[in-house]
């Protein structure tokens, strides 16, 4: 059965896909050795170091909160002149759903609010050196009264020891900061301090973490030695329960690092040129940190000034943005950001594909089918040997029973008989399996796509669907709006809206269409899939649900016609018999 052998295909494939993600993490094996000595270099109380946080308190504050505004077309938010702290910042491209009085998508926020995450920027002490340096209780001045594209602002703080501090943070383009970190030596003698940035999330998202149905990384994530290394929130809290607080570490020129959401990053660009070190690390507050040092200490001569060049993104993954800022600025694998998965090869192209039919064609649903069928006509060929293959073995069933009837006793007679027909006939019993299984991996990329682009997110399809990256707002339980109450209290389950209806109904006609006989038992199981798939789909977004929808009717339809091709053939090979007779 055709549609048996494809949902087959299909379940194995994606258990292979989410089964190797699952056990074979990208993580180092151990952290660096240069990465472990500065883990255990001392600092005094109230000073930051890897696996502590850089925003705990050591005092009480002693003075009204100060910030510094930023105001940007896309971005609004403020600067805390206490600790430095970049922990306010909304996107006004956005807004959290689709309700006119929706608010905007908040990417950083205070400590103190509900989902607190901010960037952090500091320095640390080499071993054994106990000097004064800014914290969390840091009361910076400013040099410019808001942060806005072309006009900077320079944060400053003298140590009282000869050491003047500096944070030069410039607004460079979409999303993006350039921050310069300077020390200003006066104390009279050399000393030696070790720069860091930092992303935290002091919170455990809701949606934390990938799941089968949308199979998206989120969490933390970098770019190091040109190899992208992925994190759960899970394994850095046990990493947190080892000694240190480190997940892992690892050593290498520039990269970049940070945490990320389904459509939101925020990360620390470390300079190309500068030998730096990256952890993952948990707090002791419960955050999740991702920190980039100094390899080693840096030695700062007396009148001299030591600068540490870094660039923060905060912002959408935006593919051609990220692509930009990859080819222009250098950033390396920036667009890693977003989760193409392993097939990254297959997922990108279709991606920028679908984003091209998505300009031509204004509507992100129409470019979605668009791109479905373009798929469907590059895989006929194979379909076509898959469909063939199978109608030659129905055809051979009854010669194939025959045979095993009569060698009931002789399993070893009866498989080379039957090798002798497949050989005789020209038919290869695995011919309809593996172009499923080429076909299956491209099927997975594109489902893929729909899960990680931000262009369907709030995107409109037509009539009821107003956002294809949400489920379908219909529900068969409340009579499609005639019944004023929510069954999904009851469970999430009671949730089954028109399209995952008429996607059961492609799936029942795809079975009707199948000629191949099943045993009664197998019938009455089959019998179910179609419903098991609405209430599978239900929660699914409606995007998802219109592509397997519409690549059911593609596929009914092209083995339709395959079939039609194959009757045609047979019926003309009979007549030629026939007069040769």
């Amino acid at each position: 059965m055709e549609i048996k052998r494809i949902i087959l295909a299909t379940v194995i494939s994606a258990l292979i896909l989410l089964g190797f993600d699952y056990f074979v993490p990208q993580h180092p094996k151990d952290a660096d050795k240069a990465a472990q000595k500065i883990e255990q270099a001392q600092t005094p109380a109230g000073v930051p170091g890897p696996g502590a946080p850089a925003d705990v308190a050591a005092a009480a504050p002693t003075s009204p909160e100060m910030r510094i505004p930023i105001r940007d077309p896309d971005t609004t938010g403020s600067i805390d002149l206490r600790g430095a702290r970049l922990d306010d910042l909304v996107l006004t491209k956005y807004h959290e759903t689709l309700a006119k009085d929706s608010p905007f998508v908040r990417l950083l926020e205070k400590r103190d609010g509900p989902q607190p995450s901010f960037v952090t920027f500091g320095w640390l002490n080499a071993a054994g050196a106990a000097l004064r340096l800014p914290d969390a209780t840091t009361d910076w001045t400013a040099e410019g009264d808001a942060l806005s594209p072309g006009h900077p602002v320079t944060l400053r703080w003298d140590n009282g020891q000869g050491l003047v501090f500096s944070i030069r943070i410039a607004f460079d383009r979409n999303y993006l900061f350039d921050v310069t970190q300077s020390v200003e030596n006066k104390s009279g003698r050399q000393v030696s301090l070790i720069p860091y940035q930092a992303v935290e999330r002091d919170y455990l998202p809701a949606d934390a973490g990938s799941t089968f149905l949308e199979i998206v990384h989120q969490g933390p994530l970098s770019v190091m030695n040109d190899r992208l290394y992925e994190d759960s929130y899970k394994s850095m809290r046990k990493g947190g329960a080892m000694p240190g607080g480190q997940s892992w570490g690892a050593n290498g020129d520039g990269g970049w690092g940070g945490i990320t959401d389904k459509y939101w990053l925020t990360a620390v660009v470390a300079d190309a040129a500068s030998p730096v070190s990256l952890h993952y690390l948990y707090t002791p507050e419960g955050g999740y940190r991702v920190e980039f040092t100094a390899q080693a200490p840096l030695p700062v001569a007396n009148d001299a000034t030591l600068t540490t060049p870094s660039r923060v993104f905060a912002g959408a993954k935006e593919v051609e943005l990220l692509d930009t800022y990859t080819n222009e600025l250098h950033i390396p694998a920036f667009y890693k950001a977003v989760d193409f998965g392993w097939f990254a090869f297959l997922t990108r192209p279709m991606f920028h594909v679908l984003h091209w039919l998505y300009g031509i064609l204004g509507n992100f649903g129409l470019a979605l089918m668009a791109l479905t069928l373009i798929v469907k006509l590059i895989l006929y060929p194979l379909a076509t040997k898959s469909f063939s293959s199978m109608a030659k073995m129905r055809t051979l069933q009854p010669r194939v029973q025959a045979l095993r009837e009569a060698n009931k006793g002789d399993p070893m007679a009866m498989n080379q008989q039957m090798m002798a027909l497949y050989r005789e006939e020209g038919v290869n019993p695995a011919g309809g399996c593996l172009p499923l299984l080429i076909q299956a991996p491209v099927a997975f990329c594109l489902y893929k796509v729909l899960n990680i682009t931000i262009e369907m997110r709030h995107a409109p399809f037509f009539g009821w669907i107003h956002d294809l990256s949400a489920p379908d707002p219909t529900n068969i339980f409340t009579l499609f709006g005639l019944i004023p109450w929510d069954p999904t209290t009851l469970s999430p389950l009671l949730h089954i809206g028109i399209w995952p209806i008429l996607f059961g109904g492609t799936i029942w006609l795809m079975q009707r269409q199948s000629t191949v006989s099943l045993d009664p038992a197998q019938a009455r199981v089959m019998q179910f899939m179609p419903l098991f798939y609405v209430f599978f789909l239900g929660r699914l977004s409606a995007g998802i649900v219109v592509y397997y929808t519409w690549n059911n009717v593609l596929t009914a339809l092209q083995q339709h016609v395959i079939q039609r091709r194959a009757n045609a053939l047979a019926t003309s090979g009979r007549k030629v018999a026939a007069r040769k007779s």
